[in-house]
């Protein structure tokens, strides 16, 4: 990955960047109307929810096309309170994502983000990204594989991690859902961040910062061990921060079954199941 180069992007009431790379004529006129290209019939809409994920075509210069996703992210209660003073999540999502290109950490590479503002409160905003093709969530194959082939799964994952981590990088969400893997037509697996709304970048990641930040990954508590050893790289993790790594994973797990019990329970209220 290389370093990103960018150019402003001013448009119909929206501000942002576009990538030199990416930058074309074309492209500015289509972005000028990301609600419309949520709704073109070429679009498939790929998550539904407080934000929205979508797969788009993108017309480029010489009447070429590319697939990319776009990300409109929901803005309301404390998120809009917050833009008065904090940047938009999709500009988050574009220095996240230069950042990584910057450090050559595997990301899809950023195309361009918008945001429109409103008595100084985000209204508004997208981000860009190249689709990358032929990959994989970790957590369905953390769910399907055994063995030497896990084992081949878990150690590249902890390289990628460690070196991450080496190079400033931390992702306050490192959960299944926003690694992808490629497999196929490697020598070796590689690596992809999502959500990089999410990325910080400190100027070292300290050892228990580390450890915190790998609990999310759903790795299978009989190959724990082996991931921290491979995470270490030759080099073995004390006792004192193995026993951090298993404190703060068993506090997350309680987060996360206290989180289900609560849904459970409203949705029990609203069905009437006492």
């Amino acid at each position: 990955m290389t370093a990103v180069s960018s150019a402003e992007l001013v448009l119909a009431g929206f501000h942002g960047r576009i990538a030199s790379a990416w930058d074309a004529p074309e492209l500015r006129a289509a972005l000028a109307d990301c609600a419309g290209l949520l709704q073109s019939p070429e679009t498939h809409i790929l998550l539904q929810g407080r934000n929205t994920v979508a797969l788009v075509s993108i017309p480029l210069s010489g009447g070429r096309t590319a697939r990319a996703v776009l990300k409109a992210y929901g803005q309301r209660g404390v998120d809009r309170l917050k833009s008065r003073i904090l940047p938009s999540k999709a500009a988050k999502a574009w220095r996240g994502a230069a950042a990584l290109a910057d450090r050559n950490v595997g990301t899809a590479q950023p195309i361009a983000f918008l945001e429109s503002r409103r008595r100084g409160f985000v209204d508004r905003c997208y981000f860009l990204t190249e689709h990358l093709e032929g990959l994989r969530e970790i957590r369905f194959l953390l769910r399907e594989l055994r063995g030497d082939v896990l084992d081949s799964l878990l150690r590249a994952a902890a390289g990628f991690l460690a070196q991450a981590h080496d190079r400033g990088v931390v992702h306050k969400d490192l959960s299944d859902g926003n690694i992808l893997v490629r497999t196929e037509g490697v020598a070796e697996h590689a690596f992809y961040l999502l959500d990089t709304n999410r990325v910080r970048i400190k100027r070292k990641v300290g050892p228990f910062l580390r450890m915190k930040n790998l609990v999310r990954l759903g790795v299978p508590a009989d190959r724990r061990e082996y991931f921290l050893d491979q995470y270490g790289r030759g080099r073995p993790v004390p006792r004192r921060l193995r026993w951090w790594y298993r404190f703060q994973k068993s506090l997350y797990i309680g987060r996360v079954s206290l989180k289900k019990a609560l849904r459970l329970k409203q949705l029990a209220r609203k069905l009437g199941i006492h």
